[in-house]
């Protein structure tokens, strides 16, 4: 073994901007080092993987995974993207990363060593230690197996397209699509199992579904004006286990005229949905995670002598692009940067656990002064989501620096109303309004199943919980309820109540 000498620890890791392989094998060991080292961060095995431009538009279109089924809305999105690209109005993304065990990034090859690096700091370490380590994901999603859930999807989506045909396989994936943000469970905890005991309930579950006899031959609609029995219609609640907020999985298990093949394909897509619920409810977390982590992760590369003056240069300039929160009146914004809040959160609460001023001190007295900024962020990362996170680490210094304030807009009145400014209360209100924000329960409809008489008029009855007061929009109710009615086959009928009720 040689001893590192002082001259040697200082060379950069490269030098060059062009990158290859062997460069990149050491800008990647060089990274995981302070990763694991300094940060002590939790993390996956990593995958790194260079792709094409044209790879990554195709890993765009089918939302990010690297195995997927086939089905013509991908095709459509990789046209959209390409389009776009090729005009050069959009660019790509510089990584994409997969939650899966290992952890998988795709690099895009026309990056510069320096993005390179970059975007391994970000991905391989910053969202896998997430990814690993949230407790959303360890819940709702299982790395271990995902890719080769993925794999089986695939393949049972091919052998239905050839035993029944494209167009049929893309009319209940079509319906299946449109209701995947309503295809999954919020509240309960699915049991993890494993690959093998996965593959066995799928087959057993077929094995009974094409054994199964629906005895509708027996059964008579209700009489007309005839009300049922309160007791009977308890129990017919209980046996359902209604209300049901998965809409896909209930019209899996009950649904009178879905054949076996089309019940798994509504569990592919549910399946998948699920996978992707805790990243909608952690982007500003999962975001700020990242780039918190690639920021300490080069300058300490920096520092060190591990990195030269220009790769620094390109690699801030970069960072600072993805981080900008652009003002109110300027034609780029889109609302609040999940990237630059996340970012900026974070940073705070590492100079509030150092350098705490009488402010700090006075809204977050559990932390201030700590100096242990790595174990509180790791924690934070842990065990929360955007709406707590917000609610729990948001600084007066943090929305001063955004220029935040509450804004009141009533139907009912004619002027706008300004309810939260830089004061006290103001402070508190403006973090609440934030936090509600990003709280998912309230970004999407709640639509939930209350009833459905499988032995009377076989109508599905289901009820949309308002928010605000705000209803359904009238177009989108329409098209949404003709995709159910093809999956239910009967009636469906969809009243919408105040949260109240």
């Amino acid at each position: 073994m040689v001893r590192k000498t002082k001259a040697t620890r200082k060379k950069p890791i490269f030098e060059q901007v062009d990158w290859d392989f062997d460069t990149l094998h050491r800008a990647f060991d060089a990274i995981e080092e302070i990763a694991r080292d300094d940060l002590e961060l939790d993390y996956y095995p990593n995958q790194i993987e260079i792709i094409s431009s044209e790879q990554m538009l195709d890993a765009y279109s089918s939302i990010g995974m690297p195995l997927m089924y086939h089905h013509w809305s991908f095709g459509k999105h990789f046209l959209g993207h390409e389009r776009l690209y090729r005009k050069g109005a959009r660019g790509l993304a510089y990584e994409i990363v997969i939650n899966s065990n290992p952890c998988i990034s795709y690099c895009l090859e026309e990056n510069t060593m320096p993005l390179q690096a970059l975007v391994m700091a970000h991905a391989a370490f910053g969202h896998n230690h997430f990814f690993k380590n949230n407790h959303l994901f360890q819940q709702w999603t299982d790395a271990d197996g995902i890719l080769d859930y993925l794999d089986y999807a695939r393949k049972f989506i091919a052998r239905c397209e050839e035993r029944h045909g494209v167009g049929e396989v893309e009319a209940v994936l079509d319906a299946a699509h449109a209701l995947m943000n309503y295809g999954v469970f919020r509240h309960r905890r699915p049991r993890q199992m494993s690959v093998k005991e996965a593959d066995a309930q799928r087959r057993e579950r077929l094995e009974a579904l094409e054994q199964s006899a629906y005895y509708l031959a027996n059964t008579m609609p209700t009489p007309a004006g005839a009300s049922p029995d309160e007791t009977e219609l308890s129990l017919r609640k209980q046996e359902m286990q209604l209300p049901e907020e998965n809409l896909l999985y209930f019209l899996e298990k009950y649904s009178l005229i879905l054949k076996p093949w089309q019940r798994e394909t509504l569990a592919i897509v549910r399946t998948i949905s699920q996978y992707f619920y805790p990243q909608k409810q952690t982007k500003v977390m999962n975001e700020g995670c990242a780039c918190f982590v690639h920021y300490h992760i080069v300058n300490k590369l920096y520092e060190d002598g591990k990195m030269t003056d220009g790769a620094m240069l390109e690699i801030l300039h970069s960072h600072t692009n993805v981080v900008a929160q652009s003002d109110f009146d300027d034609p780029r914004y889109s609302g609040i940067n999940p990237y630059a809040l996340g970012f900026a959160m974070m940073e705070d609460i590492k100079r509030i656990c150092i350098d705490p001023d009488e402010e700090d001190r006075e809204w977050f007295p559990y932390i201030a002064g700590k100096e242990d900024w790595r174990g509180v962020l790791k924690d934070a990362w842990a065990n929360f989501r955007d709406e707590s996170f917000i609610q729990q680490y948001l600084s007066p210094k943090v929305m001063r620096r955004f220029h935040m304030f509450a804004l009141a807009d009533e139907v009912k009145e004619r002027h706008h109303t300004v309810t939260g400014i830089h004061d006290e209360l103001g402070y508190r209100h403006v973090r609440d309004v934030l936090a509600r924000n990003h709280d998912y329960a309230t970004l999407e409809p709640d639509i939930q199943v209350v009833d459905a008489d499988l032995l009377g008029d076989r109508c599905l009855h289901l009820k949309a919980v308002r928010c605000n007061g705000i209803g359904l929009d009238k177009s989108s109710r329409e098209a949404t309820l003709t995709h159910v009615e093809k999956l239910w086959g009967y009636k469906v009928d969809l009243q919408e109540v105040d949260a109240l009720n």
